[in-house]
Parts: C-alpha cells; structure tokens; sequence
C-alpha cells in the first residue's frame, strides 16, 4: 500500500485541492474503486466532498457464495484541525449523513484511510448475491426434525386458552 496522503498546509494553501485515486483497497477483497475528491479549506474545518465508483467482492448472507458488489456513493468529511475538544470560534452545520473527523493537530489527511471507511460505511447491511437466492431461507425437513436440546426445557410448557 503506497502513502495516499494531502498536505493540510498545501490546502490552505490553494484554498482547495482536487485528489483522484484509481486503485484497490487491499484490505478489502477484490475492491477496486476509482474517487475524485475535493478538498476545501473551511477557516478551522476542511471540507472533503466527492464521488467513488468501482466494485467489492463480496460474500451473500444466504448461500455464502462470492459475488461482485458495485460501488457508486457520494462522500462528504468534514475534518477539524483542532481537537473537537478545542472551542471553535465559529459553528459548523452538518448536514444528514456527513461526519467530522478530528486531525488533533495533524498536519496530513490520509486519503486511504478515507477512502477504506467510506467503503466500508456504504456496503450493503444485508449482502445478497441476487433477487432470487433462496439458499439458507429454508430447512430441509430433516434438519426440521432434529431437536434442539436447549429448547427441550419448552416442551411442558402449559398455555391457558380463555
């Protein structure tokens, strides 16, 4: 993994800076993705705002088998050069969704690092390899039929029907 790093300086600098990444994140199997990103500096705060595209393998919840998983998502950081702990002189509005991430101090932004959270943020809660996977929705009846020993303590179980 090569150092996706920015400058925060250079971006005070040019008031903002573009980034492109075209790469894999390796700690991510088989994803492959391609960013544009625009960093603006903010008084205290810098902006990070952009698109990824590109594509994750991934492992469907039903059947375990592997399938290919496309990216296409927004990112919008907003990073404070201060500790958040730190009284700011001024407010910041966050709209629905977007995050602030404290650099402490930090002179440096790492856009991999970026990149790795946002991808992980925005994969599927539920990952399915297609509308019609039935794998592991039903139990054979054999399966069906073998008992559960800690269920057994439910067996005498009485309901009164009124």
């Amino acid at each position: 993994m090569s150092k996706h790093i920015v400058s925060v300086d250079d971006i005070e600098l040019e008031g903002s800076i573009d980034y492109e990444f075209d790469g894999e994140i390796s700690e991510l199997e088989g994803c492959k993705i391609k960013a544009d990103i625009e960093f603006k500096s903010m008084g205290e705060f810098i902006s990070a705002s952009g698109h990824v595209e590109g594509k994750i393998t991934l492992e469907c919840d039903r059947c375990l088998n592997k399938f290919e998983h496309n990216l296409d998502f927004d990112i919008d950081e907003t990073f404070a050069k201060k500790s958040l702990y730190d009284e700011y002189g001024q407010e910041l509005e966050l709209s629905s969704g977007q995050f602030v991430t404290d650099l402490n101090g930090e002179d440096e932004i790492d856009v991999y690092d970026l990149l790795y959270q946002s991808v992980i943020l925005n994969l599927p809660n539920k990952k399915v390899c297609g509308i019609n996977c039935n794998e592991g929705l039903f139990v054979s009846e054999e399966e069906y039929k073998i008992p559960d020993e800690r269920m057994s303590v439910f067996k005498n179980i009485k309901v009164d029907k009124k």
